[in-house]
Parts: structure tokens; sequence; C-alpha cells
């Protein structure tokens, strides 16, 4: 599942065996390759130019041209929603006040401690869960304040478990 923002409104799309869907209808959309970034549409039997003026595949965000109007599209994955939910998200990484256990689980690991300073994608600290060992890394820079569990501790979705 996908989450694609279009100028501010928001689309779920969703693979389906029939092809995708877009807010849990069939994508009735023909695109055709012109040349390089240049594309043709054919939608509700209406014909559409389509630029894709720029791509940002690490940010997933995209500027295409159709017949002369611009629209910005943000993609979210399934991943990058279960981290928005969590309060993990990139739009957050600058300030970061706690992270928060994304499901119950088992401490196994501690790789923090109080006064540590971290940066972005550092390991703080596994998490298992349904037999799967969770490494959960840092959303941004800080100094941890303090690590609310302990190795050993189970712990509650949504539970705080370090806070910065």
């Amino acid at each position: 599942m996908f989450k694609a923002t279009v100028n501010q409104s928001s689309f779920e799309v969703t693979p389906s065996e029939e092809g995708w869907l877009v807010n849990g209808n069939p994508f009735e959309w023909e695109f055709v390759k012109i040349s390089g970034t240049y594309f043709h549409i054919i939608h509700q039997q209406k014909s559409y130019r389509a630029e894709v003026v720029k791509a940002d595949y690490t940010a997933k965000t995209f500027i295409l041209k159709i017949n002369g109007r611009k629209y910005t599209v943000d993609v979210k994955d399934k991943f990058e929603l279960l981290l928005e939910k969590m309060g993990m998200n990139a739009g957050t990484s600058g300030k970061i006040n706690s992270i928060k256990a994304p499901m119950p689980g088992l401490i196994i690991a501690l790789k923090v401690k109080a006064g540590d300073e971290v940066k972005t994608g550092d390991q703080l600290l596994i998490l298992e869960a349904m037999k799967m060992e969770n490494i959960i890394k840092s959303p941004g820079e800080g100094i941890v304040k303090a690590v609310k569990v302990e190795k050993g501790n189970s712990v509650e979705k949504g539970q705080v478990l370090i806070e910065f």
C-alpha cells in the first residue's frame, strides 16, 4: 500500500490482482512513453501530455507537468506510513522527543544510555517481536535524556522507550 499526495490531495494506492486501485477504485489511465521524460496519457477518453520535470527517488518526490500544469507528488510506502504513525517520520527528524514501541515485544539489547549523543540512523535498541529482532534506529539527532526500559523488559505498542 502506498499513499500519494498530489498538491495536498492524498490518495491511497493499493495493488490488486486486476492492477492498481486508487482509493479503492480501479486505476484506468493508459500511459505511453513518447521519449525520455515525456508521456502521453489517456483517461476517460481525454488525452493528456505529461512530462516528468523532476524525480527524486530517494525522497520519493516528483514534479510532473500535465498539459502545462505542474503537480508535486510525494509518495510514501507502508513502512514510511508506519514510521509516521509512530511519530518517527522524516518530518520530525530534526527534533525528536521520544521513541515509542512500534509493536509489543521484548527488549533484548540497549545500545544507548542517558547522556549519549545520537545521530540519524544510530542504533538505539533491539526489540524482539514475533521471533524477529527489530533494530530501532534514531530518526534524527539528539541527546538521550532517559532510557525508560531495561534489557529483558516486555513492552506494549506505543510505550515510550527512550526520551530525548
